[in-house]
């Protein structure tokens, strides 16, 4: 007598199922490399691709948040500049306060992308405000798409 399994085809379209999903698809990314940010018009549906601001981020000539300097004057600048520009009355955008501010050796140097050169100007000023004219290094960069 012969035997067969009381749910076989479920197994079956389970197993079809879940080699397509594995298989899956993937869409074509319109990133530029060398600014790391998406010419896709619908950024919803394109893949974040930041290789190039990744490579980049290896030189050792390149601040990164690892290079905070730990003195407690290091600190307090640090902390001084991002309380201002989160509490601006201006209203900066969530991308404008999430810039790296990395402040070693009492010089600061502000990294990452702003939506405007208004936010851009604005973050400059308020870093030089606290830290000194001649203790800035601007690395922002306006979006171009926003």
């Amino acid at each position: 007598m012969k035997q067969t399994l009381p749910h076989a085809g479920l197994l079956v379209g389970l197993a079809l199922l879940l080699s397509l999903f594995a298989v899956g698809c993937k869409e074509k990314s319109n990133v530029d490399p060398a600014s790391g940010y998406s010419s896709d018009t619908n950024s919803a549906t394109a893949d974040a691709d930041n290789t190039a601001r990744n490579e980049r981020d290896r030189d050792d000539g390149t601040l990164t948040p690892g290079d905070q300097g730990n003195t407690a004057s290091d600190r307090e600048i640090t902390q001084k500049i991002r309380k201002a520009l989160v509490i601006d009355a201006s209203g900066y955008s969530m991308t404008a306060k999430n810039i790296k501010i990395i402040t070693a050796d009492g010089k600061v140097t502000l990294r990452g992308p702003v939506k405007t050169d208004a936010e851009k100007t604005g973050i400059i000023a308020i870093a030089k405000n606290v830290a000194g004219d001649g203790n800035v290094e601007d690395q922002l960069e306006v979006k171009t798409n926003p």
